[in-house]
């Protein structure tokens, strides 16, 4: 509110500001300062510093600091490393369970280094005639052929002695895998061939003089010779011939000889007991 005095010519109306702002909305008092700001208060910024204030002038831009952000390769790697192992694991179970479901004759076909005398056009080395008395076989170890009336007991039998083949060609007739090896194999190759018999029915093993490899699997007129124990066709032959080879499959591999010696046994012959 503002109060007029009579002052004459020289007299002036005088204001007298009551310091009361105007009322929201309106207009400011004249001479008012605007409601917010310090004393610089309407400089561009809110900072109060012009060119000619005494300020320190515009300040320079800051450059923005590049902060280095470097990969970490150690995860990057391990996270490959998995990836690739997992890849690795699922194919090679695809490619097993597809080898797995292949005939057992397509499998057998497929290890290297297999013979199979089945289609031999000598029909003696899988004749399944019986005999008593020794057999003389082609082959050694041999695969078929004429076998005494009694089978060698191939209920994962390891023996540590030779046996007769009459009775050895007998149990493979059963569907039995004879694994032998030649007398005088380091013990550890022993070791791990036993570890594949032992316990595991239609199985049988056992040493043979003057076997022309350290190690021979056979099955019914089939014959894989390898080198070592660690052979990873020994496996592939077991799986694939064990029973499948066979020609009375089903026959019993329990309540045979167990006894060793190459001099077959005419259990059964005019009486003769074991």
């Amino acid at each position: 509110m503002s109060i007029s005095t009579q002052g004459g010519d020289q007299s002036r109306p005088s204001v007298v500001s009551t310091g009361k702002k105007p009322a929201a909305g309106g207009k400011p008092a004249a001479g008012g300062k605007p409601a917010t700001g310090n004393s610089g208060g309407g400089r561009p910024g809110g900072q109060g510093r012009g060119a000619g204030g005494g300020g320190k002038g515009p300040r320079k831009p800051i450059a923005p600091v590049k902060v280095s952000q470097g990969r970490s390769w150690g995860p990057i790697a391990l996270f490959v490393a998995v990836g690739v192992l997992a890849v690795g694991i699922i194919g090679w179970g695809g490619w097993a369970v597809f080898q797995g479901a292949k005939p057992w004759a397509e499998q057998a076909a497929g290890i290297d280094g297999i013979k199979d005398y089945r289609e031999s056009p000598d029909k003696s080395l899988t004749a399944s005639d019986h005999a008593w008395g020794p057999v003389s076989y082609s082959l050694t170890p041999p695969v078929g052929g004429k076998h005494n009336f009694n089978w060698q007991n191939c209920m994962g039998d390891v023996y540590d002695a030779p046996i007769a083949s009459e009775h050895a060609v007998h149990s493979m007739e059963h569907g039995a895998v004879w694994v032998s090896y030649k007398t005088g194999l380091p013990a550890d190759q022993v070791s791990k061939l036993a570890e594949k018999v032992r316990g595991n029915e239609y199985m049988l093993m056992s040493p043979v003089d003057n076997l022309d490899k350290p190690i021979s699997l056979q099955a019914w007129g089939y014959q894989l010779k390898v080198d070592n124990a660690d052979d990873s066709r020994i496996d592939t032959f077991i799986r694939s011939l064990r029973t499948n080879a066979g020609i009375e499959q089903g026959a019993s591999c329990s309540g045979g000889i167990t006894a060793t010696g190459t001099t077959p046994r005419d259990l059964g012959k005019d009486g003769a007991t074991q």
